[in-house]
């Protein structure tokens, strides 16, 4: 800056000695305009250089947060490294000008004007993109905010999903554990027309009809009346555990008379056979049982056959584990 005022003053002397004083003055206010703009503009691209780098350093934070907004702050960095050609074509043209400044001191009136106005030029496309980034860095705010909500959310979806594995991990432990007791209070039982199987959470224990059952009778055999009692014994000691008994039968028509008239009477007649010889354990509430007859409509193998309709003929006791804590939280989310 000091060689320019060095040079404009050497350069005012010669004029002086043949330009008119008035034309002199003009061009030294010219000048002195001419650097002031210079200043500002230097000035405020300055700021904006430095509002530039803050806004790029907030991007990329922002790309490391998180993932889901990758594309967004790709396209807004991509923004910003276009802004940051243009500053630098800008300061191409700012070098320019100082360069064409020089030549204004000879008194070039034409290039005076045309520099006048690529220097107005300048300044509204520096004022636009000072917009641009003010637009972005606002932008950049908002995805912000967005983010840390989308975090905070996951945060606490991902505490109620653990919260439920543990619940629904005990609830397995428990259901094994079920099994095992059923399994050893009815060991003499097994493959004697009884089957016990875990699945869907729950124990299921199948009585065929020849372990409970005269045919088309719902009376209980000593040798079903056994298995139900040790049973019972393995309920009265889980106190947690609902029981719901379903009778079923084959696809034979079954033409009765007096109580028993088709297979859903006896299918039911059977399920209330077996909750009663449960009951007959006083530490068993009657709350916790469930009576039901399925007919021949639930069938487990064919009934085309011998074999498959002996099959069908049975009565399952569903364990089922009670899941009040695992509602609650259901509930609760």
């Amino acid at each position: 800056m000091n060689k320019i005022i060095q040079t404009a003053l050497i350069s005012a002397v010669l004029l002086v000695a043949c330009v008119p004083a008035k034309k002199v003055e003009d061009i030294k206010r010219k000048k002195e305009m001419c650097e002031e703009e210079l200043s500002s503009l230097k000035e405020r691209h300055r700021k904006i250089d430095e509002d530039f780098n803050e806004a790029k350093s907030e991007l990329e934070e922002l790309r490391k947060r998180n993932n889901a907004l990758s594309s967004d702050t790709t396209v807004m960095g991509k923004s910003l490294r276009v802004m940051t050609k243009n500053y630098d074509k800008l300061n191409e043209t700012y070098d320019l000008l100082l360069e064409k400044n020089q030549q204004l001191l000879k008194g070039n009136q034409r290039e005076t004007e045309e520099l006048f106005g690529n220097l107005k030029q300048s300044q509204s496309d520096l004022m636009k993109q000072t917009a641009a980034l003010e637009e972005a860095r606002k932008n950049l705010a908002a995805k912000e905010d967005n983010l840390r909500q989308l975090e905070s959310e996951l945060e606490k979806r991902e505490s109620r999903v653990n919260e439920l594995e543990s619940v629904l991990s005990r609830k397995d432990s428990t259901v094994n554990a079920l099994k095992s007791k059923v399994q050893n209070a009815l060991l003499g039982f097994e493959n004697k027309g009884l089957t016990i199987e875990q699945k869907n959470g729950k124990v299921y224990v199948s009585m065929d009809e020849s372990l409970l059952f005269a045919s088309g009778s719902y009376n209980i055999g000593s040798k079903g009346k056994d298995a139900l009692k040790n049973l019972g014994e393995v309920l009265a000691n889980n106190g947690d555990v609902n029981v719901l008994v379903e009778g079923h039968t084959d696809n034979v028509p079954l033409n009765g008379s007096g109580v028993i008239k088709d297979n859903w009477d006896l299918s039911v007649k059977r399920a209330t056979s077996v909750v009663k010889i449960l009951l007959e354990n006083s530490s068993i509430n009657a709350e916790r049982l469930t009576a039901a007859g399925k007919a021949d409509y639930a069938p487990i193998a064919t009934n085309d056959t011998k074999a498959g309709r002996a099959k069908n003929r049975r009565t399952e006791i569903i364990l089922t584990p009670k899941l009040d804590e695992l509602f609650e939280i259901l509930e609760t989310n």
